[in-house]
């Protein structure tokens, strides 16, 4: 049977379905009653994610609309399971059909097949990036908690292909297709993606995401670490192939002097001078700001003629028809930022039992 489809322990959430079956969506265990849900909330999520937006995603027309089947009363949780589901509209598998006895190059139709002996040609099944649907519909929920105590997600573009942003205007995220902080750098990257598009090939990029107003003391010292959780929820992603924190792969050309970020003692409490460590300290939030890189490989999916094998070892070459994004990093920023707040809530909601002082508080 296909397993580990359920992420966290206090705070789990379970994504199902396929990218060409009837439907997808997830099941959120563990959200406390009293949280003001609606399906319009949710929906705010998704429409970032959903397919149809720009030339830079594909044509697939789905409006991705979420409809909440349990766990919601009146506008509130009940403290039960939030069940949510997203139907699917617009599967052409007629499409993946010259693939169906072909593994793609970059796709994951070679070990899925290896693994299970089976394999749903149809887009990828369970290794689709519709499968980001319920990910993205329970990383809405989390949101919100983390919303009603302050903490704050934002993630957007750094970089497409060889362009990075220069400069950060919150605002400029949403107001381009690529979800930049940069309005010039995202011009260039669009200029760069139609080059990528003109030649039938794919690009990669990176996707930053900032974490503020998580006290600290969140994550454990030594295998529950706050960095290690959140390097695995992002890597679980499909396309991510690494993951920083902070200044991540950079702290190896420097010393510790340059790295070191020192304490200061300010008006609100002892903060730091810098943030090298990307909020994280020890596996444990510091209270700066928690700062989550992930690099996203280019979309596997490109028209040009690429060198395979059939599943009867029989060599031949493929050119991949159907509508792909020619890259997946806009519709992935979201995604990121899901993952990310479905981990810290579940860390934050662990963290309640940390202190015998704090429970004592809270059963008085």
């Amino acid at each position: 049977m296909l397993s580990h489809s359920t992420f966290g322990n206090l705070f789990r959430v379970t994504t199902w379905g396929e990218s060409h079956g009837e439907a997808l969506g997830a099941v959120v265990d563990g959200c406390p009653a009293g949280l003001s849900l609606s399906e319009e909330l949710i929906q705010q999520y998704l429409d970032r994610r959903k397919p149809g937006q720009n030339r830079y995603t594909t044509a697939r027309s789905e409006s991705d609309q979420v409809q909440i089947l349990s766990g919601v009363f009146e506008g509130r949780t009940t403290g039960t399971p939030v069940s949510l589901i997203v139907k699917n509209t617009d599967q052409r598998s007629r499409d993946y059909s010259q693939i169906a006895e072909v593994y793609r190059p970059g796709h994951a139709d070679f070990t899925f097949d290896r693994k299970y002996g089976f394999r749903d040609y149809r887009g990828g099944g369970r290794s689709s990036g519709r499968e980001t649907i319920g990910r993205v519909a329970a990383g809405a929920v989390a949101s919100l908690i983390l919303q009603e105590l302050g903490i704050r997600l934002t993630a957007y573009t750094r970089s497409i292909g060889p362009v990075g942003i220069d400069s950060f205007d919150r605002e400029e995220i949403f107001r381009n297709p690529l979800y930049m902080p940069d309005r010039a750098a995202s011009e260039k990257a669009q200029e760069y993606l139609q080059e990528c598009i003109s030649q039938q090939d794919s690009a990669g990029g990176v996707i930053e995401c900032l974490v503020t107003g998580l006290p600290s003391g969140i994550g454990d010292p030594v295998f529950g670490k706050l960095d290690a959780a959140l390097s695995a929820a992002v890597m679980s992603i499909g396309g991510v192939k690494a993951v920083e924190i902070g200044d991540g792969t950079a702290v190896s050309q420097t010393t510790g002097s340059q790295n070191n970020d020192p304490f200061v003692a300010a008006e609100q409490g002892i903060i730091k001078g810098s943030n090298h460590a990307g909020g994280i300290l020890g596996g444990m939030s510091d209270g700066s700001t928690v700062i989550v890189r992930a690099h996203v490989k280019p979309t596997p999916s490109i028209g040009r003629i690429q060198k395979t094998v059939s599943s009867s070892g029989q060599e031949t070459d493929l050119s991949i028809r159907g509508r792909h994004d020619p890259v997946i990093v806009p519709r992935a920023v979201v995604v990121v930022e899901a993952m990310a707040a479905i981990t810290i809530t579940d860390l934050l909601f662990s963290n309640m039992s940390a202190r015998m002082d704090r429970i004592k508080s809270f059963y008085k």
